[in-house]
């Protein structure tokens, strides 16, 4: 019997490592193993925040934005030092919270890799993390920013605002279009 040994390659997205060095802003995606929902426990959403405030702050990174969804993270980090390192700030977060998880839970927490966008300078931070923020708005968990627990920063409060936010939309998803208006034969009381 011949058996036959497959072998697979994940390309690497990733830039050089200089690109991940210094103060740089980037938004980041991470899914947990198999899109399992292991942060619709609140306990763990907390011990997870505990983490992240702890982890970035030995790493030189700001938490300009945080969503903690059931079954991924959304974060805005932002390098406070020419020395802070991403990729080692997210390698340290997902080993020290998945060494924990797996010891309690005989299961791994995270997929391997995850998403990273390093922003442009044209890229408003503010846009990025109102797309963060309303991240539970769009998926029906809370109504209006600001009321999902797990959604906020380590260095604001989320502004209250009636005024919709310009739209950010990651790299990885289609553009969203802003909803057509239907013709109509009457004329309209708006000119613009």
């Amino acid at each position: 019997m011949i058996t036959q040994q497959v072998m697979y390659f994940h390309k690497n997205i990733r830039l050089n490592d200089t690109s991940y060095t210094g103060k740089r802003t980037y938004f980041v995606t991470q899914c947990c193993h198999e899109r399992r929902r292991y942060f619709a426990d609140p306990v763990r959403c907390e011990w997870l925040l505990r983490h992240l405030r702890g982890i970035s702050t030995a790493h030189s990174f700001a938490i300009l934005a945080y969503c903690i969804m059931p079954n991924h993270i959304h974060l805005l980090v932002d390098g406070l030092l020419p020395t802070s390192d991403f990729l080692h700030f997210m390698k340290t977060l997902k080993i020290k919270t998945s060494r924990e998880f797996a010891s309690g839970n005989g299961t791994s927490l995270w997929q391997k890799k995850y998403f990273d966008h390093i922003l442009r300078p044209k890229e408003s931070m503010d846009s990025v993390a109102w797309y963060i923020w309303l991240n539970p708005v769009r998926r029906g968990l809370v109504r209006t920013p600001g009321l999902y627990p797990f959604a906020g920063s380590f260095t604001t409060t989320i502004p209250k605002c009636l005024v919709s936010p310009e739209i950010w939309t990651p790299p990885y998803k289609p553009k969203e279009r802003p909803p057509q208006k239907a013709a109509s034969t009457k004329s309209s009381a708006y000119h613009q």
